[in-house]
């Protein structure tokens, strides 16, 4: 069958920008809830840290449109609301989710290992870099993203 490849998908390279603030509210959201509970249900808080570490994992390395927040996105939200007038390169967002995959892994095997103070911390700036895009639409990571693809001068 043309054109079914995984890599043949043309939304692959776009994305919803309404979607990546959807994205940032559920991570920041997931994010308060570990920061809340790990030190109370220490189990339960690392397991909602890990599945948010997998969630980047698979946007960054895999595909945005398959995260499990733009599956509920596209299912619960996007009928409401409708197509988006354009549609965002989608290597910033990768790249934003690259980020937060390692600072969220750090935080993980900080906590795992011991060193609370510094999963709090690390998990601390995932949400809040999280709850900045959610909120005002700022994507750090995508401006990080930018500074580092810039052309060079000649």
């Amino acid at each position: 069958m043309p054109g079914s490849s995984f890599g043949a998908c043309p939304l692959r390279a776009h994305v919803d920008p309404r979607l990546l603030r959807f994205s940032a509210g559920a991570t920041a959201s997931v994010l308060a809830v570990v920061l809340l509970i790990v030190d109370v249900a220490r189990p339960l808080g690392l397991g909602l840290l890990a599945s948010q570490v997998a969630v980047f994992a698979f946007t960054a390395f895999v595909s945005f449109q398959w995260s499990l927040w733009a599956q509920i996105f596209a299912r619960v939200i996007w009928p409401r609301i409708g197509a988006p007038a354009e549609l965002e390169d989608a290597r910033p967002p990768r790249f934003a989710q690259f980020v937060g995959f390692v600072f969220t892994a750090l935080a993980l095997a900080a906590f795992v290992l011991g060193f609370d103070v510094a999963g709090y911390g690390l998990t601390a700036l995932a949400f809040g870099v999280a709850a900045l895009n959610a909120s005002t639409g700022l994507c750090l990571g995508c401006k990080a993203y930018h500074l580092i693809r810039r052309p060079k001068p000649a």
